[in-house]
Formats: structure tokens, C-alpha cells, sequence
């Protein structure tokens, strides 16, 4: 893709560009040239600006060269008009042209409609709508999931919703409910959604941020091996506790791929106004998946002394995460046939690459050796090669300023309300 940006373009408005998918989202449509406005939260110590500006810099540094920066709104989606303030609704209606909706909550069960994954998946979405409306903006891209579907086990077209199918879990409800209140929306003209299946790492690095799916799995049996014997247990036998068929099989994609399709999409307009299932031709058996967990926390994860005063066994691991399991028991039933007619008219040509044997255990290795997620990534630092940036938005800031980097000199940043948390 090329890294030099396009003047005068309209900004895309991306939301969730601090999550797995979404950071690479970012990645992929700058380096496609596309302007685009981000609307983040700020953390405790860290405003929405440099998280931003922490994201690009390390991308910059896993690709050798300059990235330009998109703007920052400081928001909140929990919010109406996410937050931002009417400074920022008019800047996103003056230089946006549309919007891809990407945040999303992962989880799988909420006590109630108070908490997740509603909030985010639902009441998000709603406030997305609402600043779209008060925008102006009437072309959106949502990022849903392939388990719309819920619990069917049939060939799934591109163009079904709510079929009266079951479902397995909350998450899979709440991302209906958002499909459904952005295909009614009478301001929108254009509705393009992706429906990528359970996202895993990059398929060069086996990087990840996020730990759900196959990593959730992995690390139940990495904890499984710090507790039993080495040769106690295997795989298959971890499947037998989450009483899952082994020839059940599952649809894991690479968030590499998934984002350079939806990248691709968002720049083809003859694709807008579509469903797309970003699904992998090639569906894993679960006791492939098995097997690779084995071997992974065989080979990376310390397995437990033999004289272990906590030594324990199988069905002590089952009888301690008996509710965990059963979320698993649904999760890894068998998916249905995911028809993908969209993405290979208007995508074909972004192949998906295989999810092999040394690719999964280069994914399972990152997560160990980064403890799910406890231990820090750290930056490469290599050298950075110059490209031209998209010039500075009249009468926005940038914040940051950084004279040790004058090409950048940070991210320019739109100040909403003030976000806790």
C-alpha cells in the first residue's frame, strides 16, 4: 500500500482504534493515504492524543517509515454524540465524509443491560448514530461479527440477520441489536458492514492485544500445565472437560488480513452498501486447535514441579473453572458454512492467508512470553524513513510537540469534555 497520504480528501472518522483490530485498521488506511479523524479515550495517565501518538509511533517502528497522523477527538461512546462537544460534532460534519464504527466490548455475558457488552455494543452504536445524525455524516462501515448467526448450523448468506436463530452468549445478541439499530437509521444513505469470525494474531509476529477465542483457550491450558503433571493431561483431554466435539470445527481469521480486507473495502466504493462475511475459507478442526495448545504450552509454558506441594489434577481444574468451561462449551461448538459470495467479488485479490501448524504456534508463543497480556511489547527502534504527512488542520493544535522529531511533532487533538477512566 502506498504510505503517501491524499490532500483534500474527506476524513474517515474511526472508532476503537486503540483495540487489536482497530489499531491495525489505523494502520492500514493511512498507509493507504486516507485522512482520518479518531475518536479515543483518555486513561488515567495517558490523554486520548498521546495514546494516539503512542499507537502510530509504534507502527512507525515495525515499518521503517513515517506515518502521518490522523486527528484526535477526545470522547467517550458511553455518551451522547460520544461525548464531544459541539466544537466537535461541527468539525466532524465540516471534514468527515464518513464513519467506520469499529469499538466493540468482547464480552460475553452482562448481568444486565447496564453493563457489557451492552453498553459499548449498544448503546455506543446508538451514540455513534446520534453524532452521525448531528454530523451530517449519512456513510457509515460497521464492523459486527460473523455470530450474528448465533447458534445456527446451517450455510449462513451474507445478507441474513435475525432469522430467528438462537444464540450462545450475549455477545452474539448485543452485536445483532447494533446491526439492527444501524440498518434503520433514516439519516444513513449507506450501511456497509464486516462480519469478521473469531479474530487471532498477526500472522508475521503472532502479536495480539486482545486474549479471547483461541487465546482464552490456550491460556486455560497453559494454566492447566502449571498445575498437573507434564503428560498428565493432553489436548484432547482439555476438549473432554469443555465436553467439545474435536471434529468440531471453528473460524479463526488473522486481524492482519481482516483489516487489509476491510481497509480495501472501505476504499472500493462499488462495495458499499454490502454485507461481508470476512470469514477463512478453511475452517480449523477443534482437535487441530487442541493439539496446538498442547504443543505450544509444552514447549513455552513452565510446566509444574513433580514435587509441587499445589500438584493437582484434572478434575480439580474442572471443578474450580466449571464456569468458565461452560462458556467455552458454546463458544467452540461447530460453526456453520459462512458464505463469503461479497468478499470474493469486491476482495478477492486480499488473499487469506493460511492458518497452519507454525503460524498458530507463533501466535501462542507471543502470548505466553507475554503472559496474556501482563508483560509489555517492546518497541524495535530501528531506523525510520521519511515520507510526507498530511498538513496540520487550520486552527488545530498539536499536541505534544517533540523537537527530537520535527517531522511530527505530535497528534493534533480536538478537546472534548473531560473523560475519567
Amino acid at each position: 500500500m502506498n504510505a503517501s497520504p491524499s490532500h483534500g480528501s474527506p476524513h474517515l472518522l474511526l472508532t476503537g482504534a486503540t483495540g487489536l483490530l482497530g489499531s491495525y485498521l489505523l494502520r492500514d488506511l493511512l498507509l493507504a493515504g486516507r485522512p482520518v479523524a479518531v475518536i479515543a479515550r483518555g486513561e488515567r495517565k495517558r490523554s486520548p492524543a498521546a495514546r494516539v501518538e503512542t499507537l502510530v509511533a509504534d507502527w512507525e517502528d515495525r515499518l521503517g517509515l513515517r506515518l502521518p497522523r490522523p486527528v484526535v477527538l477526545s470522547g467517550d461512546l458511553t455518551r451522547p454524540a460520544c461525548g464531544l462537544d459541539e466544537a466537535g460534532v461541527r468539525w466532524v460534519g465540516d471534514h468527515c465524509g464518513e464513519l467506520l464504527h469499529n469499538a466493540a466490548s468482547l464480552s460475553f455475558k452482562g448481568k444486565s443491560r447496564d453493563e457489557e457488552p451492552w453498553v459499548t455494543n449498544v448503546g455506543g452504536t446508538a451514540h455513534v448514530l446520534d453524532l452521525a445524525a448531528r454530523a451530517g455524516l449519512r456513510r457509515m462501515h460497521q464492523v459486527s461479527t460473523a455470530y450474528v448467526c448465533g447458534l445456527r448450523a446451517d450455510v449462513v448468506a451474507e445478507a441474513d440477520l435475525d432469522v430467528g436463530q438462537s444464540f450462545g452468549n450475549d455477545y452474539e445478541r448485543s452485536k445483532v441489536e447494533a446491526e439492527r439499530i444501524v440498518r434503520a437509521a433514516g439519516h444513513l444513505d449507506s450501511v456497509t458492514v464486516y462480519r469478521p469470525s473469531i479474530i487471532v494474531g498477526d500472522t508475521e509476529t503472532g502479536y495480539t492485544s486482545t486474549y479471547h477465542g483461541f487465546f482464552a483457550a490456550l491460556r486455560l491450558g497453559h494454566t492447566l500445565l502449571t498445575r498437573v503433571p507434564l503428560g498428565s493431561t493432553s489436548g484432547l483431554a482439555l476438549l473432554a472437560l469443555m465436553g467439545v466435539d474435536p471434529a468440531a470445527r471453528k473460524n479463526f481469521v488473522p486481524v492482519d488480513w481482516v483489516s487489509r480486507v476491510i481497509a480495501t473495502l472501505v476504499g472500493r466504493p462499488a462495495a458499499h452498501g454490502k454485507t461481508f462475511h470476512i470469514t477463512h475459507p478453511e475452517p480449523l478442526a477443534t482437535g487441530t486447535v487442541a493439539a496446538t495448545i498442547q504443543e505450544a504450552v509444552e514447549t513455552y509454558s513452565r510446566s509444574a514441579a513433580e514435587d509441587d506441594p499445589d500438584l493437582q489434577d484434572e478434575r480439580w481444574f474442572a471443578d474450580n473453572l466449571q464456569s468458565e468451561l461452560e462458556v467455552y462449551r458454546r463458544y467452540f461448538r461447530h460453526d456453520p458454512t459462512f458464505d463469503r459470495s461479497n468478499v470474493l467479488a469486491h476482495a478477492g485479490d486480499v488473499a487469506c492467508p493460511p492458518l497452519d501448524r507454525p503460524t498458530l504456534l507463533r501466535m501462542a508463543r507471543f502470548a505466553i512470553e507475554h503472559e496474556f497480556g501482563r508483560r509489555p511489547v517492546a518497541r524495535s527502534g530501528g531506523p525510520v524513513a521519511a515520507v510526507r504527512v498530511h498538513p496540520a488542520l487550520p486552527g488545530v493544535a498539536r499536541a505534544g510537540a517533540d523537537a527530537a522529531r520535527p517531522f511530527e511533532a505530535g497528534v493534533p487533538e480536538l478537546a472534548g469534555p473531560e473523560i475519567s477512566g
